[in-house]
């Protein structure tokens, strides 16, 4: 047992009980880390979730997710060590965390034999790049809006303003190609930081221009005007947009998609100083960060629904569900943009990490991937770098630059996305593991309510998936490759 307990960090060289660098993360930037991932582009498509949802089913799916993701986040905190929650030995990735405490003893019964840890760093990897791909849309798209608006504003909202782009997606790539040279999540803290002020500049912008617009429909009773149209839309609301079950489903993902970060989870966790106990400071960030998204998505996305109605546009920003003011729009749409730079570093990093230690493990000696270099950056220091994660690095950010060029199309991207990793990521994992680590009794009361959720949760996926599904190739129909969008 001696082996598995937490030895003392090393304060004289600057390293923790596993030798690595010293963790300096707190539960501040955890939460930053946390907000600036699940508050990214999924804020955005809320009121058009919301509206084909309608006023019950809408907030009751929102507050589901956000219930469901902060039960599984708790779960899953307690395994970034194993056996020990507190004192055990660290797993570094959701993917080491999967093995340790499955893979070496169950295997699914395919052809391939896989274990449990390659399905999960298949699930997590993968909608990883996908995430990264739809920031880099939603990021286009908003620089697309800041062009337009000020088309629109200088000729008039009639005028046609098309602008393309693609090039401004190639603009995000090119910004992405020298962040993505930052070392590891653990020098993002600043980064993620300013990217969580500029997650919430750009809700309370869009929260009140939502209001103002409702608000707007009656200039002598605005204050009673926002009650009045909530309560005539709650009972006599258009509902026809729910037999269109593809968009029904669709709107599923996306608020599924809202509250992914459980890809990223133990690579913030890993971040944590070890003076408290990781698993604690874990667990209150991610309440604190999951209550304050919420808190966001709840008004977001139901004044956004009560100023658009069923017309809420998929991008409340891009969208253009508002004309005026074209510069604060303009500024919010800024705001999005600095914030999803974060973003996608955030879930970049665990991919650049990935593949670097796995060629490091599998080529020890060759100079190309181990021997670093050293170079003075005036404001930095030192900056330490390998070739093989400089050509990795550039070469990632241009595939997911071609990938979002090829497919600028956000709502039904944005579902599957949030499809696909919900169930396993958010939910399977951690409660398959929660019940093998306590060996809880089959058919006792705890399991068959776990069991009960993550088949639930499993059905919505799939809907979600069928419904995103749908939608993209309703799109296809329609869509030559690599033509760019107006």
């Amino acid at each position: 047992m001696d082996e598995l307990r937490r030895a003392p960090a090393d304060s004289t060289n600057g390293t923790d009980d596993d030798g690595r660098p010293k963790r300096t993360g707190t539960f501040y930037t955890a939460s930053a880390h946390i907000i600036t991932t699940v508050v990214g582009s999924g804020v955005l498509s809320l009121p058009w979730a919301i509206s084909q949802l309608g006023w019950i089913a809408g907030p009751m799916a929102l507050i589901s997710f956000s219930l469901i993701t902060l039960f599984a986040s708790t779960i899953l905190a307690d395994f970034y060590r194993s056996p020990d929650p507190v004192s055990g030995r660290r797993n570094y990735t959701y993917m080491d965390v999967v093995k340790v405490n499955l893979g070496n003893h169950y295997h699914f019964r395919t052809c391939t034999g896989g274990r449990y840890n390659k399905l999960s760093g298949i699930a997590q990897y993968g909608n990883l790049v996908g995430f990264t791909t739809g920031y880099i849309i939603t990021s286009a798209n908003s620089m697309v809006a800041i062009k337009r608006s000020y088309c629109f504003h200088k000729h008039g909202h009639s005028f046609g303003c098309h602008t393309t782009i693609n090039p401004f997606i190639i603009i995000f790539g090119v910004i992405q190609v020298f962040l993505s040279q930052i070392p590891n999540i653990q020098e993002l803290s600043m980064l993620s930081l300013h990217t969580t002020v500029m997650c919430c500049c750009h809700a309370f912008i869009g929260l009140g221009l939502s209001v103002a617009k409702v608000a707007g429909q009656n200039e002598k009773l605005k204050f009673l005007s926002i009650i009045l149209h909530l309560k005539s839309m709650f009972i006599d609301g258009d509902k026809s947009n729910t037999n269109n079950l593809w968009t029904t489903f669709t709107a599923l993902g996306n608020l599924a998609f809202a509250y992914g970060f459980s890809e990223v989870l133990i690579e913030i966790q890993d971040t944590l100083g070890s003076s408290k106990p990781e698993n604690r400071v874990m667990k209150q960030a991610s309440l604190a960060g999951i209550s304050i998204s919420t808190l966001f998505y709840m008004s977001c996305g139901l004044l956004g629904y009560a100023a658009f109605g069923d017309k809420a546009p998929g991008n409340i920003l891009a969208g253009f569900g508002f004309f005026e003011p074209f510069w604060l729009i303009d500024l919010a749409n800024i705001f999005v943009v600095i914030h999803l730079t974060g973003a996608y570093q955030i879930c970049g990093q665990p991919v650049f990490g990935f593949m670097e230690s796995s060629t490091r493990h599998r080529w020890p000696n060759t100079g190309l991937v181990n021997h670093e270099y050293a170079i003075n950056v005036p404001g930095y220091g030192v900056y330490r770098f390998t070739l093989f994660r400089m050509i990795w690095r550039t070469t990632y950010v241009m595939i997911t630059t071609v990938i979002a060029m090829m497919f600028p199309f956000f709502n039904d991207i944005v579902g599957l996305i949030g499809a696909l990793s919900f169930w396993p990521l958010t939910v399977y994992f951690p409660i398959k593991m929660r019940i093998e680590k306590e060996k809880i009794p089959i058919f006792s009361f705890k399991w068959v309510w776990m069991q009960t959720l993550s088949m639930c949760c499993l059905l919505t996926s799939i809907a979600a998936t069928v419904g995103s599904v749908g939608g993209i190739v309703k799109f296809l129909q329609t869509f030559k490759l690599f033509k760019s969008m107006d």
